[in-house]
């Protein structure tokens, strides 16, 4: 977006958010904008029926690389809370995100997480991995932060936020415990888990795997031809049999580790999709954080040599999941 066009859209939303202040004086239930899907699912979980909650990205969206659209700066400043991640995932978001705050109630959910549990950045000293949501134990304090702002935001109903929160709290500590259950069944010499980009690294220091990204942290970045011949040599050399694709991420640079791999005589598969920066289709399991990560665990485990149920924690894994 040009400076001017970014400027005129910021001039506008600012009356939207006037107009939204009046809404609110009227008693109308919270009105909440999330950028990514797990902190929409969130929302709604601590929300519950006193909240209506809008998802900027949907399944497939990469977050890393998004940039608000003229429909989304109306609808952020028309809320009465503005969700988004932090920690520089919604990297091309974060100017437009400053100024809106000066004029409706924007939180950054993920820097709730203590600074002493977050994973330094590869490529900034100052800045950290913002892939908190990979360990359901982390994405707790996101739970509390949306309950803290949605407090805040609509104080009379701050028992019903907390009460909703402690239920969702003790929800993903079940499915943290079924992760490490699942997980554990999967030999130590095939714990490796690669992918498109290092989205997993806080499920890999949980969990105990070893996580290889053929991209950074960032999608943004670029994998070039000696990493990818380097991670080939690897996975010849330690037999590593199963790669996973990313929804939200292309697939090509993961085709070229196959392509490598059997260039060796080693027959490497794909061992399935994971969720990193997206979740699954609204109105399926996989499209909430609880199905997301369940998901995602039991796709690894049974891919990697272990062992977990077909259909998953909650048995509601889609067929062939």
């Amino acid at each position: 977006m040009q400076r001017r066009q970014f400027i005129t859209a910021i001039g506008g939303a600012f009356v939207a958010a006037s107009l939204a202040a009046q809404a609110r004086a009227k008693g109308s239930t919270l009105s909440v904008v999330a950028t990514t899907g797990m902190i929409a699912d969130t929302a709604r979980r601590v929300g519950g029926d006193l909240v209506t909650v809008k998802a900027l990205m949907g399944p497939g969206v990469d977050p890393h690389g998004y940039r608000q659209t003229r429909t989304d700066i109306f609808a952020m400043a028309r809320a009465d809370l503005v969700l988004w991640n932090g920690l520089y995932l919604e990297a091309q978001m974060e100017d437009f995100l400053a100024d809106l705050g000066r004029k409706t109630p924007v939180r950054p959910v993920a820097e709730g997480v203590p600074a002493k549990d977050l994973v330094s950045h590869d490529d900034y000293a100052d800045r950290f991995d913002p892939h908190v949501w990979m360990d359901p134990a982390l994405w707790t304090y996101a739970v509390a932060a949306v309950r803290d702002a949605m407090s805040e935001a609509a104080p009379d109903f701050a028992d019903n936020f907390a009460a909703n929160a402690e239920t969702y709290i003790a929800e993903l500590t079940k499915l943290a415990a079924y992760t490490a259950v699942s997980l554990e069944t999967v030999p130590a010499e095939t714990r490796v888990l690669i992918t498109a980009h290092d989205a997993f690294n806080y499920f890999g220091r949980a969990y105990g795997f070893e996580v290889l990204g053929i991209q950074g942290i960032s999608t943004d970045s670029e994998a070039g031809v000696n990493r990818i011949s380097t991670l080939v040599d690897m996975i010849v050399e330690r037999k590593i049999g199963a790669v996973f694709v990313e929804s939200s991420v292309s697939d090509r640079s993961i085709r070229a580790l196959i392509e490598g791999a059997a260039a060796q005589g080693h027959s490497l598969n794909i061992g399935g999709e994971l969720f990193s920066d997206a979740m699954g289709e609204p109105g399926s399991y996989e499209g909430t954080y609880v199905g997301m990560i369940d998901h995602n665990a039991t796709t690894i485990a049974t891919a990697l040599g272990g062992t977990a149920p077909a259909r998953g924690l909650n048995g509601l894994l889609s067929a062939g999941s």
